[in-house]
């Protein structure tokens, strides 16, 4: 591909095409050249990847790795304090996302029997119990009201909370420092001061459940002596994150999409038998997990394009998921569509493990929420809605909504 296109001098993030769009500097990219150079902030030489298909295809191929200990770590937006790095960053113990096969492997692994298709079915009836107590809660409220605060974050934390075990009760201290952990324009020690307060906590809480283990998955998994409590400490880390963060913000942005656009949310509520497929149009639509890091084990031609040993590639699934190379009307949101194959899950080994999960509190969630507030609406202009383009997940900060 050599189509003449600028370099990318850092990662686009304004959401100048409006709160649901990439940036449209990432679109023109995706158009001109879907495998692209790009200039880091500290100078680096890297690449960006926008098409479906070499996203798709990337994120398969074993030479591209995701261990950050590769080579030394290159930001594609300008992070506050950022130190220099000299040499490649130890991945911290069980952080198994930034790890290859067969450490990669060897974590998953373990996690694989709680995240069934069958252990979540087993679960759904639970799950859609959550979701009726907080709607419960919510129409206990005069609105207007943050629908993030009252609705979209409690939601998954009690689901991921009675599933690892953690206390309900101290969600402050996580839900706080997971959210400045994830803030980009945060300076790098106070990122670094709340990663070290979470694992703190977690570790101290895996800790006990390895001396007097509950019936849940942190409990489980503190029962088999060859994961070391560090390692313990890391899985709940990346569980705990993910689990709430993600869902959290699918749930305020989808609703903020759906009001947004109307005639959507008109034929969801004509038809609920459709929540299954506007689930996953909103997935991809949306794509609020957007920005990935691959590293270049090797050197390799792909794409038309000769990518270094040692080249930082930045994997954006947002732009991939908007391709009219392969979704016809991309930028549309249609709940009729058949949106299967998006790649908002990622794609390969390390394809998210708790995406059935996710699935079933947004089928809850939104099928729950349409149904009990069938008049609900924004109580604030849409472009007075914050969102957060420079967070690791995208969404809003809050939601205000009326009845």
């Amino acid at each position: 591909m050599s189509n003449p296109v600028p370099v990318p001098h850092g990662l686009p993030r304004e959401r100048d095409a409006g709160p649901f769009d990439p940036p449209r500097d990432i679109t023109r990219l995706r158009e001109a050249r879907p495998v692209s150079p790009m200039v880091f902030p500290d100078g680096h030489e890297g690449w960006l990847v926008t098409g479906y298909e070499a996203v798709r295809q990337l994120m398969a191929d074993t030479r591209f790795s995701s261990r950050q200990d590769l080579g030394v770590l290159h930001e594609p937006f300008e992070v506050p304090g950022m130190p220099d790095f000299a040499e490649p960053s130890p991945v911290p113990p069980g952080m198994f996302i930034a790890m290859d096969p067969p450490d990669h492997t060897r974590l998953r692994r373990k996690l694989t029997g709680a995240f069934t298709v069958k252990r979540m079915r087993q679960l759904e009836e639970h799950i859609t119990d959550i979701v009726e107590r907080q709607l419960d809660e919510l129409a206990r409220l005069t609105p207007p009201v943050d629908l993030v605060r009252e609705f979209a974050l409690p939601v998954p934390s009690l689901v991921i909370c009675a599933m690892l075990g953690v206390p309900y009760a101290d969600r402050e201290t996580f839900q706080v420092n997971s959210t400045r952990f994830m803030d980009t324009t945060l300076p790098f020690e106070e990122k670094i001061a709340a990663y070290g307060a979470l694992a703190g906590y977690l570790g101290e809480l895996v800790t006990g459940k390895r001396a007097e283990p509950g019936e849940d998955i942190l409990s489980d998994l503190a029962r088999q002596d060859d994961l070391s409590i560090e390692e313990l400490t890391g899985i709940a880390f990346l569980l705990l994150l993910a689990g709430h963060e993600t869902t959290a913000n699918m749930l305020a942005l989808g609703t903020f999409a759906l009001l947004e656009h109307p005639e959507q949310l008109a034929a969801l509520r004509a038809d609920p038998e459709l929540m299954p497929d506007a689930v996953e149009e909103l997935l991809r639509y949306l794509s609020i997990a957007d920005i990935f890091y691959r590293y270049a084990a090797e050197d390799i031609e792909f794409h038309g394009e000769k990518i270094a040993k040692g080249s930082t590639v930045i994997v954006s699934l947002l732009a991939a998921n908007r391709d009219p190379q392969r979704f016809e009307n991309p930028d549309a949101l249609d709940v009729h569509r058949k949106a299967r194959g998006h790649l908002s899950f990622g794609h390969g080994v390390h394809q998210c493990l708790g995406q059935q999960l996710a699935r079933i509190e947004m089928r809850a969630g939104f099928a729950g929420l349409l149904r009990r507030f069938p008049t609900l609406a924004l109580a604030a202009p849409a472009d007075e809605v914050r969102v957060r383009s420079h967070m690791r997940i995208y969404g809003v900060h809050a939601l205000p909504v009326t009845w």
